[in-house]
């Protein structure tokens, strides 16, 4: 018979339960207005991070396996929000010479426009939501802490 403490979870204490679903209420909050006040320059906040990867990229252009992989996005899941924003004139997708299977995406002049019009409004809401809530040593650690979870979860990925 196999142990049972072998399988059985590790249950949350009152101070990790806590932490927890701190995080969970703060961010899905944060993520919902941060998505609300990008409403008025008709974008997501998942059109807007594209968007911001794409404007900081070389000649404004990825491959869309790394867009995925930077953006923690699965390749399917990338392909929609791109038809989503190909129709919206934003983006389009271009062969990549070198590897036939292979798409770049590329930001459009169109797409361009919306993400500096959005910018200041998007920053100013990060900056008031966000930011000036924490103090330096805040930002310092929540880097941190942050930067080690989305490591792990960039191994989970990459090993499926």
């Amino acid at each position: 018979m196999a142990d049972q403490n072998a399988t059985a979870p590790r249950w949350l204490n009152a101070a990790e339960m806590k932490a927890w679903r701190r995080y969970i209420i703060a961010s899905r909050r944060l993520l919902e207005a941060l998505d609300n006040d990008l409403e008025d320059h008709d974008l997501s906040m998942a059109d807007y991070e594209i968007l911001a990867q794409l404007s900081d990229a070389p000649d404004r252009k990825m491959r869309m396996s790394e867009l995925a992989e930077i953006a923690l996005l699965s390749r399917s899941r990338l392909s929609h929000r791109m038809k989503v924003m190909e129709k919206a004139g934003w983006v389009k997708r271009e062969a990549c010479p070198s590897d036939k299977r292979g798409y770049f995406a590329v930001m459009t002049a169109k797409g361009w426009k919306a993400i500096v019009a959005a910018a200041p409004d998007h920053v100013n809401s990060v900056r008031n939501r966000f930011v000036d809530h924490l103090s330096k040593a805040d930002q310092d650690a929540l880097a941190q802490i942050l930067s080690r979870i989305e490591d792990s979860l960039r191994k989970e990925v990459s090993e499926e």
